[in-house]
C-alpha cells in the first residue's frame, strides 16, 4: 500500500481514455488534445485552505495526470456560495453539492445544468461498482446528475452502559421489549451504586425527532420520512400505525422517568458531557462513539470504569430486522459535472476518469492519511500511525471530505472496539432502510417542508411532555396534512407512479 509519487497506471488510463472518447467527438474537440485540467469546487470544513503547492494535492495531480485548480467555499457561507454559482451558471467542471435535502440544489440538479452520468458509469470500475441502492437515492426523476459521494448506509444503532449491565445483572438486550426493561433498571435501580438517584436510562436531546427516536421508531416498522402504503401511495412516516405505537412506548419511558425531562432543550454539546459524568446508560447514535464517551469519562475521572457495548440487531415483535438509514442511504452529496464548463463527451471522459482514479486505494489513503513516510506510517496489523498531528491537520485532513466515496477500505485501528464498531457499521447495510421519496419531485415539498418538519416536531415534543396525547398528535398531523402535507405525498406518489408505469 505504499505511495509512489510518481505518473502511475491511473495516469496512463486517462490518456487512452480520453484518447478514446475524444474519437467520438468533433473535429475541433480532437485538434484541441485531451483535457489535462480540471477545476473543482470544494467545501472547506478547515479553518484556512491547505497552502500552494500542497504535498496532498501534488501527489494526487501525479497519480492521475491532472492537473487541479480548487475553488474552496467555507461550509460557514456554501450555502451562499452555491446558490449564486447556480444560479449564474459559472460554474467549475466539478461542484461538489453535499446537501441533499437542500431545495435550491435538488431544482438546479434537474435544471439541465449538469451531466447525467448513470450512461457513463460501467465504463469506469469504481465508478461501475457503485451500491445499486445508493444510485437509485441519488437520482431526481429517474436521472443521476452527478457522481454520488457514498457514505455507509446506516451508522446508527444502541450503546448501553455494559458496566451497568454488568452492575444490575442484566443480559445485553436485543429486543425493544427488553431495551424499555434495561432503561427502566438503569433509571431506577442505582446502576452506578452511588446510592443516589441521579441516572437515566436513555439520555435524549433537543433533535429526539430527528434522530434518536426516529431511530427507535424505525426498530417498529416506521419509514425513513416517507414510505409506500399497501395502496402503493407514497405517504409520510408520521402518522403510521408503526410510529404511533412506537410514540406510545417511548412515551411510557417518558412517563416512568426512564428519560430526562429536559430532552426538548437539551443541546448536543451538554448532551454529549453528560454521558460523559455517567447521567445516562442507553445511547442511540453512531455506533463508534463508545470510545469518545469513556474517553471523557477518563478526563473527568481517571478511576472510571465505563465500558460500552453495542447493539445493531434490535427488533420488535414479529418486524424483520431494519435500521433507517442516517446517511439517505449511503449517499452524501453528488460531485456534479457541469454542462457548460465540461461541453463535449471527450471531457466528460476525462472528469469522469478522474472521480474514478479518486476511489483507488492509494488515492483513498493520500486523502485520508497522507504520504506514507511524511504524514503516517502504517504500525503493525496496518494500524496508521500520524507522524505529526499538527502536520496531517494542515496538509491532509481538509481532503477527507472531498473523496468520492468512504468506503473504499477502513484502516483497522488499535482499540478493538472501534473495529467492532465498524464491522457492525458494514452489516447495517443489509437492513437499511432508505427514503422512497428522497429520489422523487414534489414542488410542495421544495417550498414548505421545512415549516411542516418543524410542526411535526412539535407536535411530538407536545405528546411526549404530556401536553398532548396520541389523539391530540393525531390532530396536529392532520392540520398539517390539510395545511399541504397532503399536496405532497400526492405529488410524491405522482413522480413515483410516473417513473413507474
Amino acid at each position: 500500500m505504499k505511495i509512489v509519487r510518481t505518473l502511475g497506471s491511473g495516469a496512463a488510463i486517462l490518456a487512452v481514455s480520453s484518447l478514446a472518447l475524444t474519437g467520438c467527438a468533433s473535429g475541433d474537440d480532437a485538434a484541441e488534445g485531451p483535457k489535462t485540467d480540471i477545476s473543482w469546487t470544494a467545501i472547506l470544513h478547515a479553518a484556512t485552505p491547505p497552502e500552494p503547492g500542497n504535498p496532498v494535492q501534488q501527489a494526487l495531480e501525479e497519480k492521475t495526470g491532472i492537473n487541479l485548480t480548487i475553488q474552496w467555499v467555507p461550509d460557514a457561507v456554501r450555502e451562499e456560495k452555491l446558490n449564486a454559482a447556480l444560479a449564474s451558471d459559472k460554474l467549475t467542471d466539478i461542484t461538489m453539492l453535499p446537501r441533499v435535502d437542500n431545495t435550491s440544489i435538488r431544482r438546479a440538479l434537474t435544471s439541465g445544468q449538469f451531466w447525467d452520468v448513470e450512461p457513463y458509469l460501467k465504463d469506469y470500475p469504481n465508478l461501475a461498482a457503485i451500491d445499486p441502492q445508493t444510485i437509485e437515492s441519488a437520482k431526481l426523476d429517474g436521472h443521476l446528475y452527478g457522481v454520488p459521494m457514498q457514505k455507509p448506509k446506516a451508522r446508527y444503532g444502541v450503546l448501553i452502559r455494559q458496566d451497568w449491565l454488568d452492575n444490575l445483572g442484566l443480559e445485553v438486550p436485543h429486543t425493544v421489549e427488553e431495551l424499555g426493561e434495561v432503561a427502566r433498571a438503569f433509571a431506577h435501580e442505582d446502576p452506578d451504586g452511588n446510592g443516589k438517584d441521579d441516572t437515566y436510562g436513555f439520555l435524549d436531546r433537543q433533535e429526539s425527532f430527528s434522530l434518536g427516536f426516529r431511530t427507535i421508531s424505525g426498530y417498529f416498522g416506521t419509514g425513513a420520512a416517507f414510505e409506500l402504503d399497501s395502496d402503493g401511495n407514497v405517504v409520510s412516516s408520521y402518522d403510521t400505525d408503526a410510529m404511533k405505537t412506537a410514540l406510545e412506548w417511548y412515551r411510557e419511558l417518558y412517563d416512568d422517568g426512564a428519560i430526562n425531562p429536559d430532552f426538548p432543550t437539551l443541546q448536543k454539546a451538554e448532551h454529549m458531557e453528560r454521558y460523559g459524568v455517567g447521567d445516562g446508560g442507553i445511547f442511540i447514535g453512531t455506533l463508534n462513539t463508545g470510545s469518545g464517551f469513556i474517553n471523557l469519562a477518563a478526563d473527568i475521572d481517571p478511576g472510571s470504569t465505563m465500558v460500552w457495548t453495542r447493539v445493531n440487531d434490535m427488533t420488535y415483535g414479529d418486524v424483520p430486522r431494519r435500521i433507517i438509514t442516517d446517511t439517505n442511504g449511503g449517499l452524501g452529496g453528488w460531485q456534479a459535472i457541469s454542462k457548460s464548463s465540461v461541453k463535449t463527451e471527450a471531457e466528460l471522459g476525462v472528469v469522469l476518469q478522474f472521480l474514478n482514479d479518486l476511489m483507488d486505494e492509494d488515492a483513498f489513503s493520500l486523502m485520508t492519511n497522507g504520504i506514507e513516510g511524511e504524514h503516517f506510517t502504517f504500525a503493525d496489523g496496518g494500524v496508521v500511525d500520524i507522524i505529526d498531528q499538527n502536520a496531517w491537520g494542515s496538509d491532509v485532513e481538509v481532503f477527507k471530505s472531498l473523496r468520492p466515496s468512504e468506503l473504499v477500505t477502513t484502516y483497522p485501528s488499535t482499540d478493538e472496539t472501534d473495529n467492532e464498531a465498524n464491522e457492525m457499521i458494514a452489516e447495517n447495510a443489509d437492513y437499511a432502510i432508505t427514503n422512497i421519496a428522497q429520489s422523487l419531485t414534489s414542488a410542495t415539498f421544495d417550498t414548505r417542508w421545512t415549516e411542516f418538519s418543524q410542526a411535526a416536531n412539535d407536535a411530538y415534543t407536545k405528546y411526549m411532555v404530556g401536553e398532548l396525547d396520541i389523539d391530540g398528535y393525531q390532530a396536529a398531523i392532520d392540520k398539517i396534512r390539510a395545511d399541504g402535507l397532503g399536496r405532497i405525498e400526492q405529488e410524491f406518489t405522482d413522480s413515483y407512479n410516473e417513473l413507474n408505469s
